[in-house]
C-alpha cells in the first residue's frame, strides 16, 4: 500500500509537468492572480477535492464514465462564465465574495480574500481537470467504476491528487507573483478585466470542446518527444513491482481467499475444501431457460451439485468455456448437477434482456441464466473475472473456485467426486465436450476503446468529437485511431466514412465488440498489412472482399488464421457503428 501511494503522489506532479494539463491552466493561473493571498491555496484544494471526486465517487455511482462526464462538465462550464462575468462587472465581485467570506470560521480565515470562491472556481477545474490516465489514474477509475469506491484505492486516488496539486499550487503562487509585477506596472483594473476575460474564453472554449480538441493537438505534435518529457513516470508505473499491487486493488473474492489459505497452510492444494457457505443469487434482473423464467435460489437447489458461473456475452474468453459448461449441464444434470450462468454485463448494452435472450439462442446454451445487471450477485460472491467457476455441493458450501480459463480436467473430476457424494450411482464415462482454447503463442492484450481503459494507443484516445492521425508505423501491441471519430466512456464511433482503427497485432483469431444505432445493418471492412483480408483469413462475420455487416450487439469474429502471426489489422467502421472492445484468440 506505501509503494503504490508513494508512486501515485509521484505520477500525479509528475502529470503536473506533462502537456496533458495545459487546457486547466489559463484558468488556474487567471484565478489565482485576483483576489487576496489565500485564494491559490482555495483553488488548488477545490481542485483536488473535486478531481478526487471525479475519479472515485461519480466513476462508481455512473459506471465507466469517470472524469468529465457531461454533468459534471456543464456545472464546472457554468462556473467558470459565472466567475469570470462576477469579475467584469466592477463591486460585484465583493459583494458575492462577502457572504461566502463567512464560511471562514470554518476554515481559513480569508477576510474577503477570495479563498472560498477560489474554492469554487477550483472545483469547477477539477471536474474538468483530464490529465493523461496512466497505470496509477487508469486503475484507480476502472475499480471504482466497477466494484465502488474501496478504502485502498481512495487513498490512492487522493495521493495522485495531493502530487497534481502541489505542482498545481506552484503554478499558481509563481503565476500570481509574475502578474502582481504586470499590475503594478500596468493599470490594475485593465489586467483584472484581462485576466476575468481568460475564464470566460475558458469556459466558452470548454462548450464548443476546445480544450479537448486542444489536448488532441498536443498529444499529435508531442508523440515524438523523448517520453521523459510527455509521460515522465511510465517507467515507474509500468514497473513489475508497482503493476503486481495495482493487480491486487480490486478486493479478493473471499472464496479466492480461503483456497489459497487451505493451499498455503498444508503446502499442497487440497482437494475441494470448504471454502464457505453459497451466497444466494442476489439483485438480479430476467431468468432464462427455468420453468416460466421464474428465478431459481441455492436453497431452492439445496441437495444438487451447483455450478454458478459469471459470465457475459460478448467476453471472448466466456464464450471459449461455453462448450465446456454446456457440456458438464447435458452431461451430468441427470445425475444432479444444476447450472446457473450469472451475466454480469461488461457494457450497457450487455443490460438488455433481449440481447442475453439472443445471446443464450446463438451459444446454445440450455441451462438457466439470470441477469446481474447491477452486480449484485457479483459482489455478494465478490467475483473478479470473467469467466469464474463456483463449484457448490449439496449442502450449499463452496467447494471450487476457478477464475478464468483452464483447469477443465480437474474440474470435471473434482465435480464427479461432488456428485458421489450428493449420492449420484453409476457415473457416466468423462464426457467429450471440450472448451474451445486460446492461441499458445498469444501475445497481444485484450484492448478497450474508451479513455478509462485503453492501452497501447500512440495517441491517447479523449471524449468528444476529435480528430486522429494514422501514425505511418506502429510497434507490436501499438495502436491508432484515423478520421474523425466520437469517443465516449465506454465507446467510439466514427464521424466519417475514411475513419479506421489499427493495430499491430499477433494472434491467432480476432474479435471486436460492435453494436449499431437502432439495430440497422451497416457494412464495415477489414484489412489485413493493408490489403483485403483473404479467404483464408476470415473470421466467421467476414464475406468475400473482406466485408463485415453489423446490426446485432454482439462479438463479431473478424480473423481466424491457421496458426499464430503478427499482422497489422485496419478496421474500417461504417457511421452508425460503436466499437468496444478487441480481444484475441
Amino acid at each position: 500500500m506505501l509503494l503504490l501511494l508513494l508512486v501515485a503522489l509521484i505520477a500525479g506532479a509528475g502529470t503536473a509537468i506533462t502537456p496533458c494539463v495545459l487546457p486547466v491552466l489559463p484558468a488556474l493561473l487567471s484565478a489565482s492572480a485576483l483576489g487576496g493571498r489565500r485564494r491559490p491555496l482555495g483553488i488548488v484544494l477545490g481542485l483536488a477535492l473535486t478531481f478526487t471526486i471525479a475519479i472515485v465517487a461519480l466513476a462508481s455511482l455512473v459506471k465507466g464514465v469517470g472524469l468529465a462526464s457531461s454533468a459534471t462538465r456543464t456545472l464546472a462550464i457554468i462556473v467558470l462564465i459565472g466567475f469570470g462575468v462576477i469579475l467584469l462587472i466592477p463591486g460585484l465581485a465583493q459583494r458575492v465574495q462577502a457572504p461566502l467570506s463567512r464560511l471562514a470560521r470554518f476554515g481559513p480565515k480569508t477576510r474577503g480574500t477570495g479563498f472560498w470562491t477560489g474554492m469554487g472556481v477550483g472545483a469547477a477545474l477539477g471536474f474538468v481537470c483530464a490529465p493523461c490516465a496512466g497505470p496509477i489514474l487508469g486503475a484507480v477509475i476502472f475499480v471504482s467504476s466497477s466494484t465502488g469506491p474501496t478504502v485502498r484505492v481512495t487513498v490512492i486516488a487522493i495521493g495522485y491528487a495531493v502530487g497534481l496539486s502541489a505542482v498545481m499550487l506552484v503554478y499558481a503562487f509563481a503565476g500570481r507573483a509574475v502578474l502582481a509585477r504586470i499590475k503594478r506596472a500596468a493599470r490594475g483594473e485593465i489586467v483584472e478585466r484581462a485576466l476575468a476575460v481568460v475564464l470566460l474564453a475558458t469556459g466558452v472554449a470548454m462548450i464548443f470542446n476546445l480544450d479537448t480538441r486542444f489536448t488532441e493537438l498536443l498529444a499529435r505534435n508531442t508523440a515524438s518527444l523523448p517520453g521523459f518529457l510527455t509521460d515522465p513516470t511510465r517507467a515507474i508505473e509500468n514497473s513489475g513491482s508497482v503493476q503486481n499491487k495495482l493487480d491486487s486493488l480490486r478486493p479478493a473474492s473471499k472464496f479466492a481467499k480461503r483456497q489459497q489459505a487451505v493451499a498455503k497452510t498444508t503446502g499442497v492444494a487440497v482437494s475441494l475444501p470448504k471454502l464457505g457457505r453459497a451466497p444466494n443469487f442476489t439483485d438480479t434482473q430476467d431468468w432464462f431457460n427455468t420453468p416460466g423464467d421464474r428465478p431459481l435460489s441455492i436453497s431452492g437447489l439445496r441437495g444438487h451439485v451447483v455450478l454458478v458461473d459469471f459470465w457475459t456475452y460478448t467476453c471472448i474468453n466466456c464464450i471459449r468455456t461455453l462448450p465446456f459448461v454446456e457440456g458438464l449441464y447435458k452431461h451430468y444434470h441427470r445425475y444432479g448437477l444444476d447450472v446457473v450462468g450469472v451475466e454480469t454485463p461488461e457494457f450497457t448494452f450487455e443490460q438488455e434482456a433481449g440481447n442475453v435472450r439472443q445471446a443464450i439462442g446463438s451459444d446454445g446454451i440450455t441451462y438457466p441464466v439470470v441477469q446481474d445487471n447491477r452486480y449484485g450477485t457479483w459482489d455478494a460472491y465478490g467475483n473478479q473475472y470473467w469467466p469464474a467457476e463456483y463449484y457448490i455441493d449439496a449442502t450449499g458450501e463452496v467447494r471450487r473456485y476457478e477464475p478464468g480459463e483452464g483447469g477443465y480436467a480437474t474440474d470435471e473430476k473434482d465435480l464427479r467426486e461432488l456428485l458421489r457424494a450428493a449420492g449420484a450411482k453409476s457415473l457416466p464415462p468423462l464426457m467429450t465436450a471440450h472448451a474451445q482454447t486460446a492461441s499458445k503463442h498469444l501475445g497481444t492484450p485484450e484492448t478497450y476503446l474508451n479513455p478509462q481503459r485503453q492501452e497501447g494507443f500512440v495517441e491517447p484516445l479523449q471524449r468528444g468529437v476529435l480528430s486522429y492521425a494514422k501514425p505511418k508505423n506502429l510497434g507490436l501491441d501499438q495502436w491508432a485511431l484515423g478520421g474523425s471519430w466520437s469517443v465516449s466512456s465506454e465507446s467510439i464511433t466514427p464521424n466519417s466514412a475514411a475513419a479506421t482503427v489499427s493495430g499491430d497485432v499477433q494472434a491467432r483469431d480476432v474479435y471486436l465488440v460492435m453494436t449499431s444505432t437502432g439495430n440497422k445493418p451497416r457494412r464495415g471492412r477489414v484489412l489485413i498489412n493493408g490489403a483485403p483480408i483473404t479467404a483464408s483469413e476470415r473470421g466467421a462475420d467476414i464475406s468475400p472482399g473482406g466485408y463485415f455487416t453489423v446490426t446485432g450487439e454482439r462479438l463479431y469474429r473478424l480473423v481466424k488464421l491457421r496458426g499464430d502471426a503478427s499482422f497489422t489489422i485496419t478496421v474500417q467502421i461504417p457511421h452508425g457503428v460503436l466499437a468496444y472492445d478487441f480481444t484475441f484468440g
